[in-house]
């Protein structure tokens, strides 16, 4: 399953954003990555490979997401709603594969 094109420009333009923003601040966000906010009530922001997005499951989450919240995040960042050691799972399979 390929992640549809219109979500990876959503991605896309919102890191290139989220840059400008920020082009004064000294940053976390090494190149290659991108920062989300996991949680489901307090929101804890992660950095992570941008070669997640080429993931399914990675994918699916993301589907999740955007029905939920949108693309229009109140934190200034990409939302995803599950819990945290849902999130760690995840991501400990996607960096094992």
């Amino acid at each position: 399953m390929r992640l549809p094109s219109s979500l990876i420009s959503n991605v896309k333009s919102f890191s290139r954003l989220n840059a400008y923003r920020n082009k004064n601040y000294q940053g976390d966000v090494p190149k290659g990555h991108l920062a989300v906010y996991v949680g489901e009530d307090q929101k804890r922001r992660f950095v992570v490979p941008i070669s997640f997005l080429e993931q399914p499951l990675f994918q699916e989450l993301l589907r999740q997401s955007e029905e939920e919240f949108g693309f229009d995040h109140p934190m200034g960042g990409l939302t995803i709603s599950c819990q945290e050691n849902e999130f760690f799972e995840l991501t400990a399979l996607l960096q094992a594969s």
